[in-house]
């Protein structure tokens, strides 16, 4: 299977739309009278492969599966921004192919929802001395990056925000489940909060609740 270039006279696919209830998407759209097949293309938002992804991997749907769903319906195991795009499956000198259409107009974008980081401080206060035990704990509905995570100390109060203090990285990645991080030693005066290192970016994937 190929891709061919849309033209002008080629049959397309228009109209994408989406409706997501309880992580199952139904998508729908307009047949050309010409098209019996199409290629279903799933991917994340982010990093997708473009105009002509791999065909392998691909869910082809005929028109008359489409008549008997009233649709095309997916279960969303993903978290996030997922982008689908379907392609109109043609028959080019006994040969199948999938027409490319750089308006984007066979593409729509549905929200998979976030998944949920739950965490938890709690401190330990020595009799005597001038620090203060701090163990974290973050249990998430799925693995969560290092990268998406910082935690934040600042002398006299709580930090407001990831600027408001010292940042600091964490050194490994989050399974999904309960993780206790091992114990940290700060001032008696300082506080400890846990942030997103980017939320514009990571505030599209996951939610972080205070336990």
């Amino acid at each position: 299977m190929r891709y061919i270039e849309m033209t002008p006279d080629t049959p397309v696919i228009t109209g994408v739309v989406s409706r997501v209830e309880e992580r199952v998407c139904t998508l729908r759209w307009h047949w050309p009278d010409s098209v019996q097949a199409v290629c279903i293309h799933k991917a994340a938002a982010e990093g997708g492969a473009g105009d002509t992804p791999p065909v392998s991997g691909m869910k082809l749907y005929t028109r008359e599966e489409y008549k008997a769903n009233n649709g095309f319906r997916d279960r969303l195991d993903e978290i996030g921004l997922v982008a689908y795009t379907v392609f109109a499956r043609l028959q080019e000198d006994g040969e199948a192919v999938l027409v490319t259409q750089r308006d984007g107009s066979n593409r729509t974008l549905v929200s998979a929802g976030k998944a949920r980081i739950y965490y938890s401080i709690t401190q330990r206060k020595a009799l005597f001395g001038k620090t203060k035990s701090v163990h974290m704990t973050i249990a998430a509905e799925v693995p969560v990056p290092k990268e998406a995570l910082c935690y934040v100390k600042k002398r006299g109060g709580a930090p407001s925000s990831r600027e408001d203090g010292v940042q600091f990285p964490f050194v490994q990645d989050f399974a999904a489940g309960r993780s206790a991080l091992p114990p940290i030693e700060i001032g008696k005066e300082d506080q400890v909060r846990i942030f997103f290192t980017d939320g514009r970016k990571y505030g599209q994937y996951y939610e972080l609740v205070p336990e």
